[in-house]
């Protein structure tokens, strides 16, 4: 009887090994990058309160007002680089992790996208009115993003 009860509390041990063995693979160890990140992820935030297009701040463009390429940046950095960003801080999730690596990488293209459209000439010739200081740093800061969310999903063994 001894050696059944032993049998079972050793079925029961290298249950919840595995158990611990398989959430330890779905999770990334964010480290001191997890402090970098919410940097980032706060700078961002920051931003939204900027002007980005004129007059308008990173939340009127999300809005809606200053243009659609523009919108769609605050968009996708608004989604990825601090909702995303967020619920992978806390949960830890390596798909998590990818999610916010490539879509870090195209938020920062859209970003591109948004400060060339207010450099370029309008189709009445006239001159864009250049993109504001906010819109700049969000980009910068979405770049910084997307790189430290690369270097968390490839961080896995």
């Amino acid at each position: 009887m001894t050696e059944s009860k032993g049998n079972g509390e050793l079925a029961e041990l290298a249950a919840e090994i595995d158990e611990v063995g398989d959430r330890a693979s779905r999770t990334v160890e964010l480290g001191r990058r997890g402090f970098t990140i919410a940097v980032f992820t706060f700078v961002l935030l920051i931003c939204l309160i900027l002007p980005w297009v004129g007059d308008h701040a990173g939340w009127q463009v999300l809005a809606g007002e200053g243009g659609g390429i523009p919108q769609l940046f605050a968009a996708t950095s608004t989604a990825v680089g601090i909702l995303a960003s967020a619920l992978a801080l806390v949960t830890r999730r390596w798909w998590l992790a990818w999610v916010c690596a490539a879509g870090g990488w195209f938020a920062s293209v859209d970003g591109l996208l948004a400060i060339w459209s207010q450099q370029s000439s309008h189709a009445s010739g006239a001159a864009g009115g250049g993109p504001g200081y906010g819109l700049i740093i969000a980009w910068i800061a979405m770049i910084c993003l997307a790189v430290q969310w690369m270097r968390t999903a490839f961080s896995r063994s």
